[in-house]
């Protein structure tokens, strides 16, 4: 249904955003792409006032909150009659909505995927299941009073009226299931979405195809039921456990400022070597299976048990399909595994935009065509951002908060976008060099997440000042610039400061650690925090000395 009737001159911009978090759908890295598309309208006034918000998942929450914070006045419409999109578990996979499946559990830590102004409870665990964290999306919903501005059980269509222009809700996702013959299979065949539980799955022998996150965590689970679990990949991935040494979560130690600094001076191949070389010693992934085909970009899935379900022999890793016959499954390397059971697609998604007119719906696919991968280019007013349709190796909730942060600046006219002619150039001349292979088309690539975030940060004002930090706040500047990268550094300065950031960033890892201090131990060790802080910036400190030692040799071999 259409949205209630506007006074005159009202007319609307849409704020299409994903949201998801976290998980699998083999689009994001270490997260998944989102179950419900977002569509934020406002006045086409230079002062936009009121906004449409399709869709009440982990984006549109935070959309509905950033419109509030900008006196914008939002409302979301649901189709669905609950919030938290494809995070809101049910027993089916109703309407084709992407939902969560039961036991699926956060790849990113807490601190690292969290609001930025609003910290989880100390004592969540560092990675939650569904259920843990549903609960927080409610909390958050609850804090900032935002479910009274959503309206459940209603789509947003687009409605053809001379006083008024509005755009539609929903983005279909389509399931990709590569043909491969499969329609010679006689058994069953599902796409990953359609997966809630293992037990009906029990003494059959199943093929998931497809080694994301979705692939990896189905295989592994079903491994505990099934007779026989195949997993089937094109390229082969690295695996990541979630906690790094010491036990610590991953990306805490690996997400910060100094390691990024470090990865933007090093060359990438010698990057590549240390980080290939460092979870080879983990587990030899070539002795698993799972190593990279040469020529293949590199890709990484989280997943702690995999391996050890490979070592137990519960997984069988197999090469890309060939071809189905009624009752077995004949791969590219000559193999054949004979009465399988099941077919699981855990192959992804592809997304469409059927409200849309051409040429925007075509341009909205295209993140070539996408300013900073939130504007359609091609609009002669920025009336439409997309929200989430990104990759990125970092947490897809914290991107979608800042993006959203920057679009409604956006709308209001807080924020200038260069005009539509101009980037439609830049990105037609873009694509006219890659076509005819001058420059690699890396629209598809994940994206550095603290290179964005301090992207779209530096728009609105909001990027933190390191070195200015370390003259004015020499502990805070510690945290933040050798410490995780969390979303509180981006409430710091400008606008949306929030004061609390400062206190949220230095109590970090007092948040990590709570839920794992459930057991009272007698004269406990003497915290690691220096350990730690080593292990995060030797690196850098051993580099910054080796060029000075460089420099002073180059220096005296001219004198």
């Amino acid at each position: 249904m259409s949205p209630n009737p506007k006074p005159n001159g009202v007319c609307y911009v849409c704020f299409y955003a994903f949201s998801g978090e976290n998980k699998t759908m083999e689009t994001q890295h270490y997260c998944t792409a989102a179950a419900s598309l977002i569509t934020v309208c406002a006045l086409e006034h230079p002062m936009a006032k009121r906004v449409a918000v399709i869709g009440a998942g982990v984006s549109g929450l935070s959309c509905i909150k950033c419109c509030l914070d900008e006196n914008l006045e939002p409302t979301c419409f649901e189709r669905s009659d609950d919030f938290g999109g494809l995070w809101k578990f049910t027993e089916e996979s109703k309407d084709g909505i992407t939902r969560v499946y039961k036991s699926l559990v956060t790849n990113i830590c807490k601190e690292m995927s969290s609001y930025s102004d609003f910290p989880y409870q100390e004592d969540y665990p560092n990675f939650m299941n569904h259920g843990k964290f549903w609960n927080y999306l409610q909390e958050y919903a609850e804090h900032f009073g935002l479910l009274k501005y959503i309206e459940f059980k209603l789509m947003y269509h687009k409605k053809e009226d001379k006083k008024k222009k509005t755009l539609a809700s929903h983005a279909h996702r389509v399931q990709l299931k590569p043909n491969r013959g499969v329609h010679n299979f006689q058994g069953q065949i599902l796409h990953s979405q359609e997966y809630r539980t293992p037990e009906a799955f029990q003494g059959k022998r199943v093929l998931v195809i497809g080694l994301g996150n979705t692939g990896g965590d189905i295989a592994v689970e079903l491994s505990r039921t099934a007779a026989q679990v195949f997993l089937s990949t094109r390229t082969g991935t690295w695996v990541i456990g979630r906690t790094s040494d010491e036990g610590y979560p991953y990306t805490m130690i690996s997400t910060t400022r100094c390691n990024n600094l470090v990865a933007q001076v090093l060359p990438l191949c010698l990057l590549n070597w240390i980080q290939q070389r460092k979870l080879n010693k983990i587990f030899n992934h070539e002795n698993y299976g799972l190593s990279i085909m040469k020529g293949k970009t590199s890709k990484f899935i989280v997943n702690d048990e995999l391996p050890t379900c490979i070592l137990c022999g519960t997984i069988t890793v197999k090469t890309s399909v060939k071809e189905f016959t009624e009752t077995s499954a004949v791969f590219v390397d000559g193999t054949v595994e004979t009465n399988i059971n099941t077919v699981i697609f855990a192959t992804g998604y592809t997304f469409s935009f059927p409200f849309l007119e051409e040429p925007l719906k075509s341009l909205c696919t295209e993140k070539l065509f996408l300013y900073k991968w939130v504007f359609p280019q091609n609009l002669e007013k920025m009336t439409l951002a997309i929200i989430g349709l990104i990759s990125l190796t970092g947490s897809i909730l914290a991107a979608t908060e800042l993006q959203a942060r920057w679009a409604t600046r956006v709308f209001k006219g807080l924020c200038k976008i260069p005009p539509s002619q101009k980037l439609m150039a830049q990105s037609i001349k873009k694509e006219q060099l890659i076509k005819r292979g001058v420059i690699k088309d890396t629209s598809q690539d994940k994206l550095n997440y603290i290179s964005y975030m301090d992207e779209l940060a530096a728009c609105i004002g909001a990027k933190p000042n390191i070195p200015s930090l370390f003259l004015k706040d020499p502990r805070l500047a510690w945290e933040v610039f050798f410490g995780p990268c969390t979303t509180y550094q981006y409430r710091l300065v400008g606008p949306g400061k929030w004061d609390g950031a400062r206190n949220a960033i230095l109590t970090q890892w007092d948040r990590t650690m709570k839920p794992l201090k459930t057991r009272i131990v007698a004269d406990p060790p003497q915290p690691a925090s220096m350990s730690r802080y080593f292990k995060v910036w030797w690196a850098p400190v051993l580099f910054a000395s080796l060029l000075l030692i460089c420099r002073s040799s180059l220096f005296k071999f001219m004198k």
